[in-house]
């Protein structure tokens, strides 16, 4: 009787512990979200231009944003989501190692198949509507000291980098999704509490 109540003061400890991970998980991931552009803010409806320069300025928006991401439990955040008008994103999936930054990318090419799921988005809290995208693409760009870049993604990657790359479009995933789901989404996002 007396060891089962010692591991049961254990659990109780242990679960506490895992309480105040995630409220401070939680807290890390508000304070992110305070910092990335929500909708309806018109910078998400535009077109990002090219980045040009190279230094250690562009350097430390990648980290930034690789930052925030992380803290916002995302797996990408376009520089257009940070009010920065400049053809990067970040990306991360969930099982990566390693955060990529991809500057001024292209999509060289697309599969044919596609394949329809749910997509969330840091800047359109609390909303998940299908969209159809290529399961495989190939995208190339350069790093943020200029070196090119070409990957070859499928499956959920590949689906991240296209919903990454519409945002330096200033299109969103709203625009994507059928009317009905659309429809939803508004209505849920009309009716979001501000963070």
């Amino acid at each position: 009787m007396a060891s089962a109540d010692l591991e049961h003061e254990h659990d109780q400890e242990h679960d506490h512990g895992d309480e105040e991970r995630d409220a401070q998980v939680e807290a890390r991931r508000r304070v992110a979200l305070a910092q990335i552009r929500q909708y309806p803010d018109a910078v998400l409806r535009l077109r990002a231009n090219t980045v040009d320069r190279f230094d250690e300025n562009l350097a430390r928006l990648a980290d930034r944003m690789t930052e925030l991401m992380r803290d916002a439990c995302g797996v990408g955040l376009a520089a257009t989501q940070v009010g920065v008008l400049q053809r990067l994103f970040v990306f991360q999936p969930h099982g990566a190692t390693e955060a990529t930054v991809i500057v001024n990318p292209e999509l060289v090419s697309r599969s044919g198949e596609t394949d329809l799921a749910d997509e969330g988005c840091l800047s359109l809290q609390g909303v998940h509507v299908p969209v159809e995208r290529s399961t495989a693409v190939t995208l190339q760009g350069v790093d943020v000291e200029g070196t090119p870049l070409r990957l070859e993604l499928d499956e959920y990657p590949a689906r991240v980098v296209q919903h990454e790359l519409d945002h330096l479009d200033g299109v969103l995933m709203l625009e994507r999704t059928d009317p009905e789901s659309r429809r939803e989404a508004l209505a849920t996002l009309r009716h979001r509490p501000v963070l």
